[in-house]
């Protein structure tokens, strides 16, 4: 029997704001245990929450960025479960009317693009986080995370594969860092996700039972924890037997799902509207102004890239795989106008030492790179000279003019200079030489070679095959 497979994503993405959702205090991360509290977020009695505005307008780019629906009126609710990281004995965030519905995002597979549709997307504020002492039995609650703003987003269950999911993944990680609403921090907890996945006989329209996997940090994790839930259904099925609904977790030293607990059909939330908080109202005046900010998106800059700037569609999809990269790749091309050896030099030499998403930890600036590239440019220094002298601005930080003067590394240009060096390498290897004038003219290489060798990279590649096709004949 072949079966399909059927995803659906939620995704947790925490907004990029100074202070939470509904209080005053920090949001910064790494702060000493439950400094960052106050009576709001702690849930006392007497206390009130006001919305932060940011939060909205984060929640209107999103919508906008994906084709949502805004629901011009949008409101708060009450979920209410117990458990010891959530002080108020419940959860404030948006059931019946949430800020967006209806939404999409375009996927791309082995070049096949594919539509998935968002069901919606709510503002909420997250719960606090168990600490658990391995040596005792004891845990320990930290509430700095407590009141946090985030936003979730629900995927309609249009994905088929684990490699569906996570460019769904990607691609919404892209855009909430290109929209700057959410640092992307995978491993810090700002952008974790929720898969249900089930497993139906090809062509039944009825869905499956589907397991829940909670929390999974990294795209590699969400990857393999699918595949393997995948597998795990399918024997499953295929030995006759039912799969439990239930919600499930990834141990990543095992690589395998473990149960976390069982799961009936619903749970009863009892949510009902937050009498403390009004309503929301977005007026179409709000909705142009946050319109109006919107910055250019992976897909609309990776297009430009392509057609005014002439690069391959690989080259452009990795500079616009982050906005950062992006911006500095951009930033070069102001100083030094020629996208394609600015592209080319960015994937060779920086892309090694830097991900797309740590570009802002690398010390070289785009206007000292635009000042290495300018060197070649010029024939100041060789294009192999130019990648020591980038590997030497990597760990110091200074200027490539500066390098290159200390270290003596202006490029040999003087034809006087090298003719004698080119005279005493044909000399010294008479074979080669009359292998060249046999017509082999493959051996060049290794004259230039030679050449490079006893001037320390530093001759000019251009004069130098000049001068030996001259001197050969």
């Amino acid at each position: 029997m072949e079966f399909e497979t059927v995803i659906g994503l939620e995704i947790h993405a925490q907004m990029k704001t100074k202070s939470k959702i509904f209080c005053g205090c920090s949001t910064e991360f790494g702060a000493p245990p439950n400094t960052h509290t106050c009576p709001v977020c702690l849930g006392m009695p007497g206390s009130l929450p006001v919305l932060n505005k940011q939060v909205v307008e984060n929640g209107i780019k999103l919508a906008l960025a994906t084709d949502s629906a805004i629901n011009r009126e949008n409101r708060f609710a009450r979920k209410n479960y117990f458990y010891p990281d959530l002080p108020k004995g419940y959860q404030i965030s948006q059931f019946e009317l949430p800020i967006a519905e209806h939404g999409q995002l375009e996927i791309e597979i082995d070049g096949q693009k594919k539509t998935i549709g968002i069901t919606r997307a709510h503002m909420e504020e997250d719960a606090g986080k168990l600490i658990h002492d391995e040596l005792e039995p004891k845990s320990y609650v930290d509430l700095n995370r407590t009141g946090t703003p985030l936003l979730e987003i629900v995927s309609e269950p249009d994905l088929r594969s684990p490699e569906e999911a996570v460019a769904y993944l990607k691609k919404l990680h892209g855009i909430v860092r290109y929209l700057d609403i959410c640092d992307g921090n995978m491993q810090e907890g700002s952008f974790r996700c929720d898969a249900n996945i089930s497993l139906r006989p090809k062509g039944q329209e009825e869905l499956g039972t589907r397991t829940e996997l909670k929390n999974m940090n990294s795209f590699r994790n969400v990857q393999l924890a699918l595949e393997y839930e995948e597998r795990r259904q399918r024997d499953v099925l295929l030995d006759g037997g039912e799969v439990i609904q239930s919600t499930l977790l990834w141990n990543p030293d095992t690589n395998r799902t473990e149960s976390m607990r069982g799961k009936e059909e619903a749970h009863d939330y009892r949510y009902f509207p937050d009498p403390d908080l009004v309503p929301v109202h977005i007026d179409e005046d709000w909705i142009e102004r946050v319109r109006g900010d919107l910055p250019e998106l992976a897909g609309e800059r990776k297009q430009r890239f392509m057609d005014d700037m002439g690069l391959p569609e690989d080259v452009a999809a990795t500079l616009t795989s982050s906005r950062d990269l992006a911006d500095f790749f951009e930033q070069v091309c102001v100083d030094y106008d020629n996208p394609k050896k600015v592209s080319n030099f960015i994937s060779t030499e920086l892309l090694r030492e830097y991900s797309p998403e740590q570009i802002n930890d690398c010390p070289v600036t785009a206007t000292q790179l635009a000042a290495l590239l300018q060197m070649v440019e010029k024939n100041t220094i060789s294009g192999k000279i130019a990648k020591t002298v980038f590997a030497d601005m990597l760990q110091s930080g200074d200027d490539p003019e500066k390098i290159v003067k200390d270290k003596g590394l202006v490029q040999m240009s003087d034809e006087g200079e090298l003719v004698a060096i080119v005279r005493e390498i044909i000399a010294a290897n008479p074979d080669q030489a009359q292998q060249f004038r046999d017509g082999k003219t493959k051996v060049m290489g290794f004259f230039v070679g030679q050449l490079m060798q006893k001037t320390k990279g530093k001759a000019n590649p251009q004069l130098a095959n000049k001068l030996f096709a001259q001197e050969l004949k």
